[in-house]
């Protein structure tokens, strides 16, 4: 029986995911991916309105792929190098990327709480959220190059999106540690905590977003993840069908009532 993993834990309508590994900063192992595999099936079976990442203890978010002897997954990586074979490079890469892939495109907003040090593969899931709150203390470092690697789990793509290619060529091939003053004004994360102060803030941001309307919010998601791979023409089209598909859902009819009645709405979630 494992000491660490991956906690699922509800507040209402907020599930707060909480990498639980802080003797090794939170770093992923293969028994790590493999809990995520198993929150990713319980979220789906009962979606909240919002999720919010975090990593346990006070020194890290997520310090990246553990890569001492006793992780099972750098046997791939060794025997691609060791046979110049890229059977096992593609399925170490296509095994994490499937398990980031499927948690980001879960279809609810991801609030990432950065409490401490995000390094390499938690910078890149990190990146990969919707939104980011970071601790002031906090460092973000897209740390891979330094190991003869680079970001595989999304984090060229995802902080491209964030950033734009000129800074996140800055920041992935110098493997520099941005502080959190820094990450804001590049636009890595949208906003700093008071010190210790990171996952409240989180959770008050996610209690903010789960008053609204959770189709209305879903839709509108759906639109902001997509616009960057779409052509304008083909982005404002995809922003119609899903208005359009908002409109014959009636969750309007909560909120509009609400609004002419001077009260707060109660929107009920889709499943209901």
């Amino acid at each position: 029986m494992k000491d660490y993993g991956i906690s699922l834990k509800r507040q209402g309508h907020i599930a707060i995911v909480t990498l639980e590994r802080s003797q090794k900063l939170n770093a992923f192992d293969e028994y790590m991916w493999d809990c995520l595999d198993i929150v990713v099936t319980e979220l789906r079976q009962s979606l909240p309105r919002v999720i919010v990442l975090t990593g346990a203890g006070n020194k890290a978010f997520c310090a990246g792929f553990d890569v001492n002897p006793e992780n099972p997954l750098l046997k791939p990586i060794l025997a691609a190098i060791n046979g110049s074979d890229k059977g096992p490079a593609y399925g170490i890469i296509r095994r994490i990327r499937t398990s980031t892939d499927n948690f980001v495109s879960l279809p609810v907003p991801i609030i990432v709480a950065i409490n401490g040090l995000a390094y390499g593969g938690g910078a890149e899931i990190a990146s990969r959220g919707d939104l980011r709150i970071m601790d002031p203390n906090a460092i973000i470092c897209f740390s891979e190059v330094r190991l003869g690697l680079m970001p595989d789990h999304g984090g060229v793509v995802g902080l491209t999106k964030l950033v734009g290619a000129s800074r996140a060529a800055d920041l992935i091939l110098t493997a520099r540690k941005v502080i959190a003053e820094e990450a804001l004004q590049l636009g890595l994360i949208n906003r700093i905590s008071a010190p210790g102060k990171v996952l409240e803030e989180a959770l008050s941001l996610a209690s903010a977003i789960a008053e609204n309307g959770p189709r209305a919010v879903r839709h509108a998601l759906s639109v902001i993840r997509k616009t960057s791979d779409l052509t304008t023409r083909e982005a404002l089209e995809l922003e119609t069908e899903e208005a359009v598909d908002l409109i014959v859902s009636g969750e309007s009819i909560h909120g509009i009532s609400a609004f002419l009645a001077r009260q707060k709405p109660n929107f009920p979630d889709p499943e209901e």
